[in-house]
């Protein structure tokens, strides 16, 4: 508090108190408040703004008409700041025996530092359109709709068979709510005698110019032979690119994979070696080829290795297995420790100042490797640097899978009682089906179903709260998990704290029967 400034005279500083301990927070609102209590609704009231506070991702959502549910909001960047808030009272003292001809009163003023800001919103955006609940009818005549669409209180039946106009409001219109220059890209002056790639019709929007060709051979279940060697292309860049030692050493590694066991998945590749994700696309097509549809889907097989004639790949078969959850099983989906990468109920404005910049790739540090001169650099990287945790592939009893959906191989499923499933009918594999392979019908259900329950006791010794009143399914069985669907693939990170994929959360969800659209994430890598 500084008291009677005005009596240090002007120029003249004054000593005043700072509170340290109250840290306050800024909302620049886009209006004059005259009513405290009718503004903070719009913000969503003290538990919203604390809500959005305690989480720095998020926006400030600003609705002005807050009972309105489609009323779209304007929303607020989080920014951080160093200000301060100053309480300053003007007194004016009159004097008693009137003012004489010339004189002035004698004004003070009295500052007081409230606390420190530390973070602001600001609304920088600019609103989204607007949809009321308003069916115009034949002559101009608007129709309010909020009693008819808004249940508000029980309602009869009667409520629902009512004769409406359609209504269906768009839950977004602008996904982004600040204006952008768009620049259009000049026309690409090509060398004489440059043709353009052939594409289909389908890529002709959306691509700003024609994919890469890896080169890779894809094959179907329903195919007769498999290729015995690698494209003459793939081969060419392959050479191309392999320019150091550690690119041979990494090609000689791969070999021995495949010579130790023909059938490999990506992520099984990328835990027993460190290679960049960019070269791996062009040495995986230079190695092996790719399976599209049947028991080997999703894997690359060596080249020459028809898994189809040989019952002895029954063990490298996939297995496309997700954890089950809903309120049947014990526990919902937002209860499981695997959380779920992305959800569409998290959806927000992108933000640009928050924006992870992409991680770019040169053709310098391809053909150096893992760092400068084709040495692995002390600072930028390690040996390993590329290199992802064993259990991206490999299923332990008592470990919960890194992700919500899994693609294993049955070889890589290290329980006693799921590889005597597996192996009931060695020595008997009479014929490979697409949906089975080499097993018998049926034991890809029955290793869910087994792998379930073990999943079920992983989680219940995480969080034995969950377990208080355990949920029975129908027969006194306990059910657990998805069944398996099509598959979403991406390349997962080398960091620790890699989160899961999404998976759509379907109760009844029938096994893959091997579709052309299965890992089509991975395929257009390819392409």
């Amino acid at each position: 508090m500084a008291a009677g400034a005005g009596d240090a005279g002007p120029g003249v500083a004054v000593p005043v108190e700072l509170q340290r301990d109250r840290r306050l927070v800024c909302v620049e609102y886009p209006g004059i408040v005259r009513d405290v209590s009718k503004m903070l609704p719009t913000l969503g009231g003290e538990e919203g703004v604390s809500r959005i506070y305690a989480d720095p991702t998020k926006r400030l959502e600003l609705y002005f008409r807050p009972k309105d549910p489609y009323c779209h909001p304007v929303c607020a960047n989080r920014f951080s700041t160093s200000s301060l808030l100053l309480r300053i009272k003007r007194k004016t003292k009159r004097q008693k025996g009137g003012l004489g001809p010339g004189t002035q009163p004698a004004v003070t003023f009295d500052m007081e530092i409230l606390g420190i800001v530390s973070t602001i919103y600001k609304f920088q955006g600019m609103s989204d359109f607007q949809y009321l609940a308003v069916h115009t009818e034949a002559g101009s005549r608007h129709m309010s709709m909020y009693d008819k669409v808004l249940m508000l209180k029980p309602e009869k039946e009667a409520f629902f068979h009512q004769e409406l106009p359609l209504y269906i409001p768009p839950p977004i219109f602008s996904r982004l709510d600040t204006p952008v220059d768009y620049f259009y890209r000049p026309d690409t002056q090509h060398r004489e005698g440059y043709n353009n790639p052939t594409i289909s019709g389908e890529n002709l929007i959306g691509l700003s110019r024609a994919r890469r060709p890896h080169n890779a051979i894809f094959v179907n279940f329903e195919d007769e032979e498999v290729p015995m060697q690698p494209l003459e292309a793939a081969v060419q860049t392959w050479r191309r690119v392999c320019t150091n030692p550690l690119d041979r050493k990494m090609e000689e590694e791969l070999g021995k994979l495949f010579n130790i066991r023909p059938i490999w998945s990506r992520n099984a590749v990328k835990a027993n070696i460190s290679v960049h994700p960019d070269k791996l696309k062009i040495l995986l097509p230079f190695m092996a080829y790719y399976m599209i549809t049947g028991p080997w889907r999703s894997l690359w097989i060596r080249y020459g290795y028809d898994p189809r004639k040989n019952p002895d790949a029954k063990i490298y078969q996939v297995l496309d297995f997700r954890i089950r959850c809903g309120m049947k099983y014990g526990y919902a989906s937002f209860e499981l420790p695997v959380k779920a990468k992305r959800s569409t109920y998290n959806y927000s404005l992108p933000i640009t100042v928050t924006k992870t910049p992409n991680q770019l790739v040169t053709i310098h540090d391809l053909k150096q490797g893992l760092g400068p001169s084709g040495m692995a650099s002390a600072q930028k990287s390690t040996p390993n640097k590329y290199k992802l945790k064993d259990s991206v592939y490999i299923f332990r009893e008592g470990a919960l899978p890194p992700y919500r959906q899994m693609f294993y191989q049955l070889c890589d499923l290290n329980v006693d009682e799921l590889q005597k499933i597996i192996h009931r009918n060695d020595g008997a594999e009479d014929f490979c089906t697409e949906r089975d392979g080499w097993c018998l019908p049926k034991t890809s259900d029955d290793l869910r179903n087994a792998m379930s329950l073990m999943i079920r006791q992983a989680i219940r010794s995480k969080r034995p709260a969950l377990f208080s009143g355990p949920a029975k399914a129908e027969g006194g069985k306990e059910q657990l998990t998805y069944e398996s669907g099509e598959e979403e693939e991406e390349e997962e990170e080398e960091e620790e704290e890699e989160e899961e994929e999404e998976e759509e959360e379907e109760e009844d969800f029938k096994p893959s029967e091997g579709s052309e659209n299965e890992m089509e994430t991975e395929m257009l890598d390819y392409v």
